[in-house]
């Protein structure tokens, strides 16, 4: 096995401050691409899409939970398992939600089974393809007013979300954002 060169430790400190220097710059980085999400336009969602969850039909606005945001996952279910407790999303007013094209009994064995408490809901129509997933994977950020109007706000896919399943990735990519004052 090839490997890295054997220094000190002071050598391996100065190695150590470059790439915290690198890693910081990357922070930065990811921060100002957050806030450009932030400032992203938003598409009014016109059409009433249905989906069927664990207690029937559900319109795209009660996927929300009552929230004002919404982030929907449809993709590989290997997601699910990099999720953190979704209290922290809930406290910022944002609701996770899964979708897919599976019945829901399948959804629901998968869910006990692997422990998984997301929502997660059945497509019925055309919402992965009218959202840009229906080949691979993708998230749709979401955000409604106060009258139930909801809008896109945000869409990441392919290896784009694959980052995706800490409280503070997800909330990176909405409207929102973290709702912490150094935004």
């Amino acid at each position: 096995m090839h490997t890295p060169p054997i220094v000190s430790p002071a050598q391996w400190q100065n190695s150590l401050a470059e790439l915290l220097t690198k890693e910081k710059e990357l922070t930065r980085a990811r921060d100002a691409l957050a806030a450009s999400r932030r400032r992203m336009p938003w598409q009014a969602v016109d059409k009433g899409y249905t989906l069927v969850g664990p207690d029937g039909e559900a319109r795209l606005v009660d996927l929300f939970g009552g929230r004002r945001q919404l982030i929907i996952y449809r993709g590989c279910s290997m997601m699910a398992d990099h999720v953190g407790n979704l209290a922290h999303l809930n406290a910022r007013d944002t609701t996770l939600a899964f979708v897919s094209r599976a019945p829901q009994p399948d959804i629901e064995r998968l869910k006990a089974r692997m422990n998984w408490t997301m929502p997660w809901y059945t497509i019925t129509d055309d919402f992965d393809a009218h959202f840009g997933v229906d080949e691979w994977h993708g998230t749709n950020a979401f955000i409604r007013d106060d009258h139930d109007q909801v809008f896109r706000t945000y869409f990441i896919n392919a290896r784009g979300d694959e980052a995706l399943g800490t409280t503070w990735s997800f909330l990176d990519m909405t409207a929102l954002g973290r709702q912490e004052q150094w935004e």
